[in-house]
């Protein structure tokens, strides 16, 4: 009888520990991948989800090494991350879950309200260093940017600087939330956040890229795509986890799931 009563733990325990799941990457992704893996494990008391942040290398290095089951990522997986993968023999599906608008944010009390693709780039490459020069305050410019294993780092530098490298002088943040914090005790300063962090704390600008239509960063424009920095965010997972992955990301592109997005001021897929 206790032999029996053993292996029907046993067998409870592989059903429990066959729902957990670990989420770990991108910041940016964060806030939506906490939402839908609490609402799914209200809906599913068996389960178990845990998600953790540090930027979208940390959970691609993290999917590598096995200690995550899906890495959230907002840039595509680095050739030299494919590299690594192949090298270890595996193979990792990708899934777009939403798309996020990266807004420019400046001080409330900055007077600038718009900029050129251009205009960013000179400032966070270093060429614009004072306020005055784009229409604003005779204030020296301070700016804050991701660390280098940020995903938003990384497409930012694509999108609005061309790939051309940051400032040396930058300010780098651990985290988005650092960067909000910053800004908004700083006058001077500028940095960039996704949509979804955007607080009265700071001041968003519209951004142009042609020179000649400016937008704001919101969901609409990001949705209408007249907003010019919108970027894909992704779910990367070992396709031999497929079946135990599959629940969760079926829950988050449901019209549920893409629902609880879309409230969260992010871009939904479908």
């Amino acid at each position: 009888m206790k032999a029996r009563n053993i292996l029907f733990l046993a067998l409870l325990l592989a059903a429990v520990t066959s729902q957990a799941q670990r989420i770990k990457g991108s910041d940016t992704v964060l806030p939506i991948a906490q939402q839908t893996a609490e609402r799914f494990m209200n809906q599913h008391p068996q389960a178990r989800v845990t998600v953790t942040g540090g930027g979208t290398g940390v959970g691609i290095s993290a999917l590598l090494d096995n200690t995550t089951d899906i890495a959230m990522a907002s840039r595509p997986i680095k050739f030299s991350e494919k590299m690594k993968v192949k090298a270890a023999k595996q193979e990792v599906d990708e899934v777009i879950v939403a798309y996020d608008a990266l807004a420019v944010v400046v001080n409330p009390s900055n007077p600038v309200k718009q900029l050129t693709r251009q205009q960013l780039e000179d400032i966070f490459r270093g060429k614009i260093t004072n306020w005055k020069q784009v229409g604003g305050d005779d204030r020296k410019i301070v700016v804050y940017s991701r660390e280098t294993s940020s995903g938003t780092y990384e497409f930012f530098k694509e999108s609005a600087l061309k790939n051309k490298n940051y400032m040396p002088h930058s300010l780098s943040m651990p985290a988005t939330g650092a960067i909000i914090q910053s800004v908004s005790q700083t006058k001077g300063a500028i940095g960039y956040v996704g949509l979804a962090y955007v607080s009265p704390r700071v001041k968003t600008l519209a951004i142009s890229y042609d020179g000649k239509h400016y937008a704001s960063p919101t969901v609409e424009n990001a949705t209408n795509k007249t907003y010019p920095i919108v970027r894909p965010l992704y779910y990367y997972y070992n396709t031999k986890n497929k079946a135990a992955v599959t629940p969760l990301l079926d829950f988050i592109l449901s019209p549920e799931g893409q629902n609880i997005i879309k409230k969260s001021g992010y871009i939904p897929v479908k």
